[in-house]
């Protein structure tokens, strides 16, 4: 029987160091393709973020201290300021007394309406001054007492004030006086505290209010007339009562009123009304006049004004006194306008024995 022949040992071992080797080298190979292979973009992320988390981590701390601090800086205060611009504001009447040359008293009744955010404006100061007037000059600082955010609310402010600019008030009383209406518009910057946080955000309270003026003193009427050629104790010779309406707001302390009078557009005397408070609707008053009586008697005997013996004559302030003190802001006010007047001159003459007749026409 034939045994089988064993391998050399030397001729194995070879063999198998070469599969070993061969191994190894394929081994070897993979490792080094897989180390240089591409790694994807998330992996890059994770490995990044994995040696480098610390400074992301301050980065988002920073990014919420940042965005804290612009919400309490300007977030909060453009949401302050958008409360105080949608903020209504309404006069329901306006006051000046105790008027002297430089000062008097302001009395401003308003209501407030505004939204429910949780908020306190604090006290501060506003001017007043005409919007549509070139150079919005103010005439007068308000002190505006401190206010509470909510829906509805009655402010109303009364204060002794010094006249800013007596040009000023003078242009404001003149433009109350010859228009229907006109724009006054009130400015300040008062802060607003919201609750939680300590601090005090400026904002702009700009308000702009259109009033109803004067329209001219449209409507203003006499009767009661007398006439007394040798005047009466007072040293004149017209007297009679005047209804003055004032469809303003405002109620003014003028005191006594001096007025030029003119027929035709000439002046022929001067006429006075004196104690003069006048509040909104219609103010009564007694008119007195020193007015020459030759233009008058001519005036009561020609065409038309002698068919019915009233004659139109036209007032244009001169002086205005309260207390002793003059008040030009009032004077050159009542000076830019010239109110006409309707005179019943016809009766308090016929009273007289005079009976002034219209020319006859000869054929």
């Amino acid at each position: 029987m034939a045994h089988p022949v064993d391998a050399p040992t030397e001729v194995v071992s070879a063999s198998n160091s070469a599969k070993a080797d061969e191994s190894g080298l394929n081994n070897q190979y993979s490792a080094e393709q897989i180390e240089s292979r591409p790694q994807s973009k998330k992996a890059k992320f994770f490995s990044h973020l994995k040696r480098f988390w610390w400074v992301y981590a301050i980065l988002a701390i920073c990014a919420i201290v940042l965005a804290v601090m612009l919400t309490i800086f300007i977030g909060v205060k453009n949401i302050a300021q958008s409360k105080i611009n949608d903020a209504v504001l309404d006069v329901q009447g306006i006051s000046c007394t105790n008027t002297d040359t430089n000062t008097f008293t302001l009395g401003i009744n308003t209501t407030l309406k505004s939204g429910t955010t949780k908020a306190t404006v604090e006290a501060f100061q506003g001017v007043m001054y005409l919007e549509d007037e070139p150079s919005q000059t103010p005439f007068v600082t308000i002190d505006f007492p401190e206010t509470q955010n909510m829906p509805f609310q009655t402010v109303n402010i009364s204060q002794h004030v010094d006249i800013e600019s007596i040009p000023a008030l003078t242009t404001f009383n003149a433009w109350l006086l010859n228009n229907e209406s006109l724009r006054v518009t009130v400015l300040g910057y008062p802060n607003v505290k919201v609750p939680g946080i300590s601090k005090k955000y400026g904002v702009t309270f700009k308000k702009t209010i259109t009033m109803p003026g004067l329209n001219g003193f449209a409507g203003l009427s006499v009767y009661n007339s007398s006439i007394n050629i040798t005047n009466f104790a007072d040293g004149t010779n017209f007297h009679t009562t005047a209804t003055i309406p004032n469809k303003s707001l405002v109620t003014f302390e003028i005191g006594n009123v001096t007025f030029n009078t003119y027929l035709n557009g000439s002046l022929v005397g001067l006429s006075y009304i004196n104690d003069v408070i006048l509040a909104p609707g219609n103010n009564t008053y007694a008119f007195r006049s020193e007015i020459q009586q030759g233009p008058v008697l001519t005036a009561v005997q020609t065409e038309p004004w002698c068919q019915t013996g009233i004659v139109p004559m036209d007032l244009s302030g001169k002086a205005v006194e309260n207390h002793g003190q003059p008040l030009a802001y009032f004077a050159d006010a009542l000076a830019t306008h010239n109110t006409t007047v309707q005179l019943d001159l016809g009766t308090p003459l016929r009273a007289l024995g005079l009976n002034p007749k219209c020319p006859t026409t000869s054929s």
